[in-house]
């Protein structure tokens, strides 16, 4: 599988041609079981061999084929650290020698394990979703909820990777938090979903260590950022209720009383809790004064940690209700829960919830954006390894330009992403190591929900061409591609919609007074006068400079226009940030001393596109007052309701 481990010795099953959707254009690739040679496709005689099969399977008379079966070559993938030409050049680049020595030891390592073992397991955690079990066999009520044993052996792999300590004991400084995003990016693909509750542990790790780590969360801390499997814990995020998802402000309903010994006890209900069967979690409420009251609005909620279970392995008055039947990461359980006296202890200043959690979305937004990257690759590792053992109208797919420059576009995409990730990981690296500038700290909080934004539109417009490249297969369930493709689909979903971090680029921009918006400007500028030099990179880096003068343009006028103009543009904005740095690293990258024609050609194909969206539309007056009634009217035209407004 993709997203967890491809189930390729399943591919041998008995299956009607017409039933694969490969009937019509692989007639000629029908073909015995392997020998010990495998089928592999290659020019000349073996081609030659294979069509002549075919063309006596055709005049063999039909009672002579009453079972058939469809083989075709699986696409396969070796060590993927070593494959990712991208990812050894970005670390060769920027990593200190000793640091690069060690770093690229421990990958290659990490990437031949996920190959041996982590492959195979993250397969049955999609083969064995967890079950909830609420009644025992006398009638008692128990809530429990039963994961497979490789979901189980998936936690203790990640504690002895330190696929969270990794970040946390900083052994090479500021390059650790960019070790561990490496290492979660191979791991992300083949994780089985369990590469989203390491999320949420990372941004409760996070959030303790912004606190101080007081003692209370000392022991805690310790668990979550363990590489004993014996001792690490992960953790949940319960925001989520039944009014809303990202307006916690005003949807939270759960409500926190004061104890005697100064704990909490919690009482609401909580409707999406992902990794639901974690040890341990964070979450909003409102805390209820002597009088009886609870405040609203976002200063009325405060942060609390709190166990799941007790001493004694019962659940901490925690009813489960269900879990949820999702479209997908359906390896994992996300639950509906109710907290009927949970106990819990405050964490953050009471009324500073919101506040305390942004450590956390940071973190959790930028895990979004390594899954999105490593969806994309996969993807594409695995269409390119097809296009040359595939064969179609007489030759491989390789052979066929047309379906070579459709995955040259998506590779595109996907070295752009990458680059964006890695730029974002660096900043945080730098931010928590007390090396971090004014002017980087202002990039950071921008590049944050930007890359989360566009990556997650990115993966699943990657998923959806790459499914194609394989033709009907990638409609079968049992070649594991739709699974990548559906576990790929939450990603825009997943840490605030595109348009809700859409507005959160321009609450930073607004916070800042327009400083973080002045950094990025001199930080792009000051990457392309390093590639200026570059006769080969001029094309691209006149575009990009083009590309610059029209947002520059475009954040002048629609400052002047109003909160409308910049609410209405904020998606386009966000996505014309995101192209213009993403290709000024794409450029950067391609600048570097010993940089492959490869780089090069990524480079110009990105800046050949429309870098700066949001300028075109608002040339076009996509942003004036009554677009906004025209929008409704497009939108219900015909409805009752718009009817009744008429």
């Amino acid at each position: 599988m993709f997203t967890c481990s491809l189930p390729w010795w399943r591919s041998s099953a008995t299956c009607k041609p017409w039933q694969s959707g490969a009937f019509l254009p692989c007639l000629w690739e029908r073909c015995q079981p392997p020998s010990g040679k495998g089928i592999a496709i290659t020019a000349g005689e073996g081609q030659q061999a294979q069509e002549k099969q075919a063309l006596e399977d055709l005049e063999m008379p039909l009672s002579r084929r009453e079972t058939e079966s469809l083989f075709q070559e699986q696409p396969e993938t070796g060590n993927q650290y070593l494959e990712d030409a991208l990812l050894r050049s970005y670390l060769k680049t920027h990593l200190p020698p000793k640091v690069l020595e060690e770093v690229n030891q421990d990958l290659e390592r990490f990437g031949n394990r996920l190959l041996t073992q982590i492959r195979p397991l993250g397969w049955e955690c999609e083969l064995n979703p967890p079950v909830f079990r609420q009644y025992d066999a006398w009638g008692q009520r128990v809530d429990q909820i039963v994961t497979c044993s490789a979901w189980r052996r998936m936690k203790e792999i990640a504690a002895e990777e330190g696929l969270i300590a990794e970040a946390y004991e900083r052994r090479y400084s500021n390059w650790s938090r960019l070790h561990q995003a490496v290492k979660l990016y191979l791991f992300s693909s083949f994780s089985g979903g369990f590469n989203c509750p390491l999320a949420m542990t990372d941004g409760a790790a996070k959030v303790i260590e912004s606190l101080g780590i007081p003692g209370s969360l000392k022991n805690p801390f310790d668990h979550l950022t363990s590489r004993d499997p014996k001792k690490f814990w992960t953790s949940g995020q319960w925001m989520t209720e039944r009014r809303g998802g990202s307006d916690v402000a005003n949807s939270t309903e759960t409500v926190a009383r004061k104890q005697p010994d100064g704990t909490y006890r919690l009482y609401g209900f909580k409707w999406f809790t992902s990794a639901a069967d974690s040890d341990v979690t964070l979450t909003l409420a409102k805390i209820v004064d002597a009088e009886g009251h609870v405040k609203q609005g976002s200063s009325s909620l405060s942060l609390f940690f709190l166990k799941v279970r007790d001493e004694e392995g019962k659940l901490n008055s925690i009813q489960v209700q269900r879990l949820k039947d999702k479209l997908g990461t359906r390896q994992m359980a996300t639950a509906e829960l109710w907290l009927d006296g949970a106990k819990a202890e405050l964490i953050s200043a009471e009324g500073r919830g919101v506040a305390s959690i942004s450590n956390m979305l940071n973190i959790t937004r930028i895990h979004n954006v390594i899954g999105a990257v490593a969806s994309m690759r996969r993807m594409i590792s695995l269409s390119r390894d097809y296009a040359r053992k595939r064969v179609a109208f007489g030759k491989l797919l390789k052979d066929h330009p047309l379906h070579m420059q459709t995955i040259a576009r998506m590779e595109v995409q996907v070295r752009g992403a990458f680059l964006l990730l890695m730029e974002t990981v660096r900043l945080l690296g730098l931010a928590e190591t007390n090396m971090a500038s004014e002017q980087d700290q202002l990039l950071l909080r921008l590049l944050v929900p930007v890359a989360k934004l566009y990556t997650g539109k990115q993966a699943s417009a990657v998923a959806v061409e790459a499914m194609e490249s394989f033709g009907g297969q990638g409609y079968m369930e049992d070649t594991g591609l739709p699974v990548i493709l559906r576990d790929t689909l939450v990603l825009s979903i997943w840490e605030g919609t595109t348009n809700i971090l859409s507005l959160d680029v321009l609450r930073s921009l607004t916070k800042s007074q327009g400083q973080a918006m002045a950094v990025f400007f001199s930080t792009v500028q000051k990457k392309l006068e390093l590639a200026s030099s570059s006769a080969k990179l001029e094309p691209a880096v006149k575009r990009m400079q083009d590309a610059i003068s029209s947002l520059a343009r475009f954040t002048q006028a629609a400052g002047v226009k109003g909160a409308l103009t910049m609410e209405l543009a904020a998606r386009d904005f966000s996505y014309s940030l995101a192209r213009v740095y993403t290709g000024t690293l794409l450029i950067e990258h391609a600048a570097r001393p010993g940089a492959s024609p490869t780089d090069i050609s990524a480079a110009r194909r990105w800046c050949n596109q429309e870098l700066c969206p949001a300028a075109a539309e608002l040339e076009n007056s996509s942003y004036e007052a009554e677009e906004v009634l025209l929008d409704s009217a497009l939108v219900y035209e015909g409805s009752p309701a718009h009817s009744s407004r008429l």
